[in-house]
């Protein structure tokens, strides 16, 4: 499912208007990455949790040249975990 699959999904849903439900989803992603960037994560009890995680630095290969080492440096990325209530729903099935 993608944005505009799951923008129609919930307008029918809740009965907003699709416009109504782009924007608010925009805001949520805002609101997310905004938090995340602050060094804090986005608890969705039952849902789950988003937050960040450094990935240190470290030496790799170069796929051109495979005798070549390369430093691959330290990256932010995010990070989903699952909460209980997504977990159980899902194990049902």
């Amino acid at each position: 499912m993608n944005k505009a699959e799951l923008s129609d999904k919930l307008a029918e849903k809740v009965g907003l208007t699709k416009k109504q439900v782009d924007d608010l989803l925009d805001a949520f992603e805002e609101t997310v990455i905004a938090a995340l960037k602050a060094g804090g994560e986005v608890t969705l009890t039952g849902f789950g949790t988003f937050s960040d995680r450094r990935r240190t630095a470290r030496m790799g290969v170069n796929p051109q040249n495979p005798s070549q080492r390369i430093e691959i440096p330290e990256v932010v990325v995010p990070k989903f975990k699952a909460g209980k209530a997504l977990k159980d729903a899902l194990k049902s099935s």
